[in-house]
This record gives C-alpha cells, structure tokens and sequence, in this order.
C-alpha cells in the first residue's frame, strides 16, 4: 500500500534524481525531454526552501546544467563522483578518466558487436545501456565485469534499469546526500529524497534514518518509504508544494 507523503515545512530540503523521477525515461538519455515549466519550477522551490534543492544524479553536472538552463542548481553528478555545493564550488571522488582508459577500448569492441547496447561515457565512469536489447544483460554485466579487474582497486559494478555502468564504490548518491547534509543551508533541515532506481535505495535510506521521508517512484511502492507512481505524478507533486 502506497504511503503518503507528509505535507510541506519550510524546513524541508529536497534532493532530486532526474531520469525516471522528474523526468520520463526515454529510449535513450539523449532522447530525455524536460517539460518547459519544471526548471523555473524547480527554481521558485529553491526559493520556497531556503536554497535547499539538489538534484542527485547518473548525469554529469554539465548534461545537468544542459537540460535545466538557464539554472544551474547545487548537484551531484555521476552518482556522486562530482558534486557541487551551493557555493558552487566542485568537488569529486572516485575514479578519473585516465583510470577507465583501460576499458574503453573493449566495450566499443562489444557495442560494434552489438549496436542496440549503447555506450556513455562519462569520464569519470562507464555505462552501457541495454534498454534496447534487454536480453543482452548478462552479456553486459560479464564484458564489464572483465574489464572491471583491469582497473583501480575500488572499481564496481552499479546496476539500473537497463544499464549497468562502471564506475568508483566510494563515490554513490548516499555519500552525496550525506555531504550535503553537512553544509549550508542544508545544514539542520528535514532531508527529502525523490528517486526510482536501484542507485537511489541507499540514498532513500539514509533520509529516512535522518529523520526525512524517502519517496520512491514507480509503479510498485517499496516498503519503508512513502512513493509515487511516476515522473508526472512527481512533477504534479513538486507544483503542488508551492501552495501548501
């Protein structure tokens, strides 16, 4: 049974995935469309919250900036591998792309093999996507997994709605999260975490233990937390918290 979500203090701050929560899952990440109210939306938020709005995501910071121009939000970026703060200042972890070099080369050897996998390559980490071929996953999870030992103690594998992508364990939306939470101005207020994959459970965990109210999204509710059904009904409910 789906739990409801509290309503609103302005004690609240809110952190934010992006792919399947606020924005529909699309055949491809470059195929992702932002509906024309939801930056400036986003925007009076941060306002309605004392700043306290991050977005939490698989992206990098810059594909982020991107896709809510003209904003440019406090935010992590590939699963927390970079972040910046709401001073604006950057901060990484994890993996650089010298430490993937090793991969590279072998993955574009499977995707040719296999055009319907798609390759992302974000520097600072690796994902191939097989939303396309689903049958292929285990295919993927073994190529990457053999590149995997090639690389830097500390690499692992992170799992998602058909996509699993390579990348540093230190680095995860948790430890993003908990950064936050350690700085101004969300220092001290009710964390709120909003997201649907598998790369948002730890996140919604640590909320909860805080204090805050972890909110997943999809069509099966996840027990523990409150949830909504989908990115619209997220979005219904991100407008509705400018009136309560």
């Amino acid at each position: 049974m789906r739990q409801s979500i509290p309503p609103p203090t302005a004690a609240w701050a809110l952190f934010l995935d992006v792919d399947g929560t606020l924005l529909d899952i699309a055949p491809t990440p470059q195929a992702i469309e932002v509906s024309a109210d939801l930056p400036a939306l986003l925007g009076r938020l941060t306002r309605r919250f004392g700043g306290s709005l991050a977005l939490v995501s698989g992206r990098s910071i810059a594909q982020l900036d991107a896709l809510f121009h003209p904003f440019r939000f406090p935010a992590a970026g590939i699963h927390g591998a970079e972040r910046r703060d709401a001073l604006g200042t950057l901060h990484f972890t994890g993996l650089t792309s010298v430490d993937l070099e090793p991969a590279r080369a072998e993955l574009r050897r499977f995707v040719a093999r296999h055009p319907a996998v798609l390759l992302e390559d974000k520097g600072r980490s690796i994902a191939l996507h097989f939303r396309q071929a689903p049958q292929l996953a285990a295919d993927v999870e073994a190529v990457l997994e053999a590149v995997r030992v090639q690389l830097p103690p500390g690499t692992h594998l992170q799992p998602g709605h058909c996509v699993i992508e390579i990348k540093g364990s230190s680095s995860s939306k948790r430890a993003a999260v908990e950064q936050f939470m350690q700085e101004p101005p969300f220092a001290g207020r009710v964390p709120i975490y909003v997201g649907d994959d598998l790369t948002d459970l730890d996140a919604l965990a640590y909320v909860q233990a805080m204090g805050g109210h972890g909110v997943f999204v999809g069509p099966e509710s996840k027990a523990g937390h409150h949830s909504l059904p989908h990115a619209a009904a997220v979005r219904d409910w991100l407008r509705s918290l400018e009136t309560t």
